[in-house]
């Protein structure tokens, strides 16, 4: 598959993302309206995105500069091979 390079096209992606995200916090929170489910629904959503951000950033920039990773499957496999 090639990469997605029409800004148009990108700015699309994000915002179904994002509306993808808000319908289905919208109805887990429909079918189960507590605070305990919204806080760990929170820390959750939370959660994911600094380990998306560490798997990125924080090795990209400060452990191995020298190497880019194309995606999680590219990062799995750099932490496996690593030695």
């Amino acid at each position: 598959m090639k990469d997605l390079t029409n800004p148009r096209l990108i700015k699309l992606k994000g915002m179904l993302f994002l509306c993808l995200g808000i319908a289905s916090t919208l109805l887990l929170l429909w079918e189960h309206p507590t605070i305990r489910t919204a806080a760990l629904l929170a820390i959750a959503v939370w959660s994911f995105c600094r380990a998306y951000y560490f798997a990125f950033y924080v090795i990209e920039h400060y452990v191995d500069p020298g190497y880019r990773f194309s995606g999680l499957w590219s990062f799995v496999l750099y932490l496996v091979r690593r030695k």
